[in-house]
């Protein structure tokens, strides 16, 4: 197992987190990112993430073949960060794909994994219920994903304002 999850809620330090990870591990850097650019504001938050990250990273943008973007990228020669699980699974949804496969796919992919990856996922299940059956179904797929995730990568840590807590030690 080489898979590492940092999951929290917004703005805890989740992708500043990964990519510290990362910077500690030697080999190539490969940044994996699922956000679309659906709207200014998001087009200035990617810009932002990608000024964060410097130069040290070879950044693909990859809002729904994560599958096979990690099956090319992913090496004991590299490290590779996907930053978000949350946008990914959320293009997953819009395409109207089966995010229980999704997720089990993706776990089962970690589970084999022949090198380091860093996955970023927001915890969006600890707060008020949403009042949608829309938003309920994205907040149990996200859970969903995140527990398959979480059992097969050796170490997961929970960010909380900044700090990393190490729910799964390596």
């Amino acid at each position: 197992m080489h898979g590492i999850l940092v999951v929290g809620g917004a703005r805890s330090g989740k992708s500043r987190r990964a990519l510290q990870l990362a910077q500690e591990t030697d080999g190539e850097r490969v940044f994996i990112a699922t956000a679309q650019r659906s709207d200014a504001e998001m087009t200035r938050r990617i810009a932002r993430h990608r000024a964060e990250r410097g130069g040290g990273f070879r950044t693909l943008e990859v809002p729904l073949d994560l599958m096979g973007a990690m099956r090319a990228e992913v090496s004991p020669a590299r490290v590779v960060v996907v930053d978000c699980l949350t946008l990914w699974l959320s293009n997953c949804l819009r395409e109207r794909w089966d995010a229980g496969a999704q997720a089990r796919s993706l776990a089962a992919f970690l589970a084999a994994a022949s090198g380091p990856v860093i996955l970023v996922s927001n915890e969006i299940g600890m707060g008020l219920v949403p009042d949608t059956p829309l938003g309920r179904a994205f907040r149990d797929a996200q859970g969903e994903l995140n527990r398959e995730v979480a059992a097969v990568c050796r170490r997961v840590e929970f960010m909380v304002a900044g700090l990393p807590l190490t729910v799964k030690p390596a």
